[in-house]
This record gives structure tokens, C-alpha cells and sequence, in this order.
């Protein structure tokens, strides 16, 4: 190619990457999201799948685990409210499985709302870590007010000395004060169906941090809904993402979807 084809090609590219842009822009201004540079939009709409691994079922645990690409965080749920009295060989080996390959694994714990006694969950904190070489927590029925501040940063300072380099999520299923960004690394923002997702309202301030601030769980979301489900959640700057088929009763996460591989694959597509 000579030259001037050279320089004329290269000029072309420059139009196209910034007649983009500013469709990106447009788009974003349009519906009253904030006006992010390409690349800063394409950086933070980035996903990564997680799974609340909550089953006994290995099976289940080696079905997440060998997805391709594998997801970025599995929950461990030991006895449906905590770790429990003693270490369960069983769940044992599949920690060590899932850190083989590279997922991080975070150990359940319920605050009720901010009712448990906080030694209950600290103690939840330090069996995990001794247990199941947890890489931090996953702290569930998290309050959203501005009052149960204190309890959660108590709690996250004692966490994160239990659990060196510990990651906290917060699991609030709502999108809670701003207070508690300053309290979790993660907070999941939504947890319910794909009908009530779809009109979900999302705060201006969410704009100020990154997209692997928030995660979603939208549960009852039907195959011909998937790929909706998982653009609509990156349009919304959804940084963590789990999509399942199965009814938010009995029990959203008693298995994998059907579609997992495909959901697998949809969240990690370029962006």
C-alpha cells in the first residue's frame, strides 16, 4: 500500500472511531446517562458472570466452575445462614476446585437487615477464612437505610483485618444510601425479576463510581429474554451479573439455568 492510500486509510479509521463516539454520546444524552468518553463507556460497561453457589451439589459446582470463561466470584453458603459450627470436607474440596481455576470464592453470611449480632457474622467472617480459605464476604439481607451505617462499617473493618486483601459485597437487592459505597467493594443493587428489572430506576449518583461497583441477580428471566436481560444490565453499568430462568419461589438458585453456557458467553462478549 503506498502512502497516500496509507494516510487516506488511517483518516477514514479516525472518522469512524469518532463519528462513533459521538453516536455513543448522543445515546447517552438521550437517555439521561452520563456522557462518558468511547473508551471510558466501553471500560465501564464491562461484565463478569458470578454465581451464588449455594447448592451441596457438585455437580452444580463443576458446571460453574469449567464455564468458559469461568466466573469471576462464587458464593459459598454453608448452612444457609452462615459457616456453621466446623468445616464441611465436602464444600472443602470444592473451594480449593474453584481457586484452581481461579475464582474467587466468598464466604455467606445473613445480617438480617442489620439485626444479627455482629458477632455472630464476625464469627462467620473467621471460619470462613480458617475453613475454606475464603477470599472474603458475601454479607446478605443487607439494610439500605442511612442508620445501619455504623453496624456494616463495623463490620467491614473487622472483616477486612480478619480476612487480609478481603473483598465485601453487600447484599441489598435495592440500590441503597450512597453511604454504603464507602462500606462494601460490591453492593448488589437488584435482586428480583426480569418484569420488575426492566422498569428498574436507577440513582444519578451510581454515575460517580465504576460499573464493577454494582452486581444484579434477575431471576425469572425466560431464554428468549436473556440477551435483553444481560444488554440492559450493562447498559445500566452492572459490572457483576447472574441470570437465571428459575422463579424467585421456591428457590432462584437450587440449580444453573439451562441456558448458563450461553449466558456464560453473552456477559463476557466484548464491550
Amino acid at each position: 500500500m503506498g502512502a497516500a492510500a496509507a494516510n487516506l486509510g488511517n483518516a477514514r479509521r479516525r472518522l469512524r472511531a469518532l463519528a462513533l463516539g459521538l453516536v455513543m454520546l448522543a445515546a447517552a444524552a438521550a437517555i439521561g446517562a452520563p456522557a462518558l468518553a468511547p473508551a471510558a463507556a466501553a471500560a465501564a460497561s464491562c461484565q463478569r458472570s458470578f454465581v451464588p453457589a449455594y447448592p451441596w451439589s457438585s455437580a452444580f459446582w463443576t458446571r460453574a466452575i469449567d464455564s468458559r470463561p469461568a466466573p469471576g466470584v462464587m458464593i459459598l453458603n454453608v448452612t444457609g445462614m452462615g459457616a456453621g459450627n466446623a468445616p464441611v470436607p465436602h464444600f472443602q474440596a470444592l473451594v480449593r476446585k474453584a481457586h484452581a481455576a481461579g475464582v474467587s470464592v466468598l464466604g455467606y453470611s445473613s445480617t438480617e437487615y442489620g439485626r444479627r449480632p455482629a458477632a455472630a457474622v464476625e464469627a462467620d467472617a473467621r471460619h470462613y477464612k480458617a475453613w475454606y480459605k475464603v477470599n472474603g464476604m458475601f454479607l446478605d439481607l443487607t439494610a439500605n437505610a442511612r442508620s445501619g451505617l455504623a453496624y456494616y462499617r463495623a463490620l467491614a473493618t473487622y472483616i477486612r483485618a480478619a480476612i487480609p486483601r478481603s473483598v465485601i459485597w453487600l447484599n441489598v437487592g435495592a440500590y441503597p444510601a450512597r453511604g454504603y459505597m464507602s462500606v462494601g467493594n460490591v453492593v448488589v443493587a437488584f435482586e428480583g425479576s426480569y418484569a420488575s428489572y426492566r422498569g428498574l430506576a436507577v440513582p444519578a449518583w451510581t454515575a460517580h463510581y465504576k460499573a464493577a461497583r454494582f452486581a444484579d441477580v434477575i431471576y425469572a428471566t425466560p431464554r428468549s429474554d436473556l440477551a435483553s436481560a444481560v444488554s440492559l444490565a450493562r447498559h445500566r453499568r452492572t459490572g457483576h451479573l447472574y441470570v437465571t430462568s428459575l422463579p424467585g419461589s421456591p428457590d432462584p438458585y437450587s440449580a444453573l439455568p439451562g441456558y448458563w453456557a450461553r449466558e456464560v458467553a453473552a456477559i463476557a462478549a466484548p464491550c
